[in-house]
C-alpha cells in the first residue's frame, strides 16, 4: 500500500503486513510526524464481482479453441530477460524504524588529549637533558666549539712559483694535545699580517683528526693561491675566520 504524510504530502510504499488489520502508528522520515495508519480497505471492485458472481448463475463455458503452436525455446545464447527491480521502501512502522547515527566525535575533548601528551613529552625531554645532557651530535651542530688550553698549533710557510707564473703559500703545521684527556679539535684558522699586525690574509683550515688524545701530534697541510706578498707573519688559531 502507499502512505501519505498529511504534514508533509510525502508518499511511501510499504507492505500490506506491516500495517496489519487493526492499523498502526507510523512517522513520517522527512518530517518526523507521526500519526495512525488505518488498514488497507478493500478493493470495491474484487467486492462488487464477487457479489455478481454469486447473484447470477454461472454460464456455459465456451468450446474449446484449437491449440496455438507453442513457440520454440529461446537459443541458448539468448541473453536472459532482466528481473524487475523491487521498488523501494522508504518507511517502515514506528516501532522497527530507528535510523542509526554516528556518534559524534568530541573534537575539543581530542585537543585536550593531544594538549596533555605534548607536555608530557616537553617535560620529559627537559628532564632528559638535565640528567644526560645533550647528545653528541646536538652538541657538534647547535654548540660553539670552546678552545682548549690544552691543544697548541704552530706553523711555517714557504712560497714557490708555479708554471702558470701563480705563487703559492704552502703551510705545514702540528696540532698537539698537551692534556691528559681527549679533546675535540676545531677549525684552524690561519692569518698573514704585515709588518704593522695588519692582516693581509686569511683562510680556514679542516682540522686534520676530530678527536686528539692525551699527548698526540697531528700534522696538517693547506695551500693558498696569489697570497699578497706583504704577508711576513704567520698567525694560527682555532675558531673560523671572523
Amino acid at each position: 500500500m502507499i502512505l501519505s504524510c498529511p504534514s508533509c504530502k510525502t508518499r511511501y510504499v510499504v507492505p500490506d503486513s506491516a500495517i496489519g488489520p487493526t492499523g498502526r502508528r507510523v512517522r513520517c522520515a522527512n518530517c518526523r510526524y507521526s500519526w495512525v495508519q488505518d488498514p488497507p480497505a478493500l478493493d470495491l471492485q474484487t467486492t462488487a464481482t464477487a457479489a455478481e458472481a454469486a447473484a447470477d448463475p454461472p454460464l456455459p463455458a465456451p468450446p474449446a479453441a484449437a491449440p496455438r503452436p507453442v513457440p520454440p525455446p529461446p537459443p541458448s545464447w539468448a541473453a536472459p530477460e532482466p528481473e524487475a527491480e523491487p521498488e523501494p521502501q522508504y518507511s517502515q512502522p514506528e516501532d522497527d524504524w530507528e535510523p542509526r547515527r554516528r556518534p559524534r566525535r568530541n573534537r575539543a575533548r581530542m585537543w585536550t588529549i593531544i594538549a596533555i601528551v605534548a607536555g608530557l613529552l616537553m617535560v620529559a625531554a627537559v628532564v632528559a637533558l638535565q640528567v644526560f645532557g645533550l647528545p653528541d651530535f646536538v652538541q657538534r651542530i647547535w654548540l660553539p666549539v670552546q678552545n682548549s688550553s690544552a691543544l697548541t698549533i704552530n706553523g711555517t710557510t714557504e712560497r714557490t712559483r708555479l708554471a702558470s707564473g701563480q705563487d703559492l703559500l704552502i703551510l705545514h703545521g702540528e696540532i698537539t694535545n698537551t692534556g691528559d684527556e681527549t679533546q675535540r679539535v676545531p677549525q684552524i684558522r690561519a692569518e698573514l699580517r704585515d709588518s704593522q699586525n695588519n692582516v693581509v690574509h686569511s683562510w680556514s683550515i679542516a682540522p686534520p683528526v676530530r678527536d686528539l688524545g692525551p699527548r698526540q701530534t697531528r700534522s696538517f697541510d693547506s695551500a693558498e693561491r696569489d697570497v699578497p706578498a706583504g704577508g711576513r707573519l704567520l698567525s694560527l688559531s682555532f675558531g673560523p675566520i671572523s
